[in-house]
């Protein structure tokens, strides 16, 4: 099995991979404008919703089996990041969409619940899902509003098989990569619904059972980190 990490880097340190297994082949988008060798260059627009979008974009036909999106320091969302990289590498997953990161969270579609009392939100915006929802979809069929409620990992980061990603169509990612260029506050979008991107399931759904908040690490070693 082909598989490729993709990292969002802006001015991180990526010692880290060197520790990531072979079986992977690595591609570094960065946006710090101080370019490392053997990375892409890219204007630091749109976080890392627009380097995961123009990935898939430019290597649409070439994509590998699965692709693991990641930022330049994934452990802050994603403690055990590594050892996730070491097991698909003995044993890929069967699953399409595989979201990453130890905190699972919900919020709401004007993002009040969690975006507005974000400590880097300074002003307490909202988010407008339903109109980014609306943007995103709007040549799929009548325009529709989305959910009133959005359960994510925190971090924004994931794995996704070739074949779910081409679920979708070219032009269907290049509307979505220009949202990430124009529309407010897009990658906290994008954070919110990547599983509704690729249209599929998402897999933390199914064991939620209405539960809002789940920390898949212990809160006391969050706190010290």
């Amino acid at each position: 099995m082909f598989l490729e990490l993709v990292v969002a880097r802006y001015n991180e340190n990526l010692n880290w991979l060197r520790r990531v297994p072979r079986a992977f082949r690595v591609t570094i988008y960065d946006k710090s404008g101080d370019r490392l060798p053997d990375s892409i260059a890219l204007p630091n627009i749109g976080r890392e919703a627009h380097t995961y979008l123009l990935h898939i974009v430019e290597r649409y036909d070439s994509l590998a089996d699965l692709t693991v999106f990641c930022q330049g320091k994934p452990f802050d969302h994603a403690y055990d990041f590594h050892q996730t990289l070491r097991n698909l590498a003995e044993k890929p997953t069967s699953d399409d969409f595989l979201p990453l990161g130890h905190i699972v969270d919900t919020d709401d579609a004007q993002g009040k619940r969690l975006f507005s009392q974000w400590s880097k939100n300074e002003d307490g915006h909202e988010l407008d899902m339903h109109s980014f929802y609306r943007a995103l979809f709007e040549e799929e069929g009548p325009a529709e509003e989305g959910p009133e409620e959005y359960t994510f990992r925190l971090g924004a980061q994931f794995g996704a098989s070739r074949q779910l990603i081409q679920n979708r169509s070219p032009a269907f990612y290049e509307r979505a990569l220009q949202i990430a260029i124009d529309f407010p506050d897009a990658a906290h979008c994008f954070e919110r619904s990547w599983s509704l991107v690729f249209g599929t399931q998402n897999p933390d759904l199914l064991w939620l059972e209405g539960r809002k908040t789940v920390y898949l690490k212990p809160i006391r070693r969050l706190a010290e980190n």
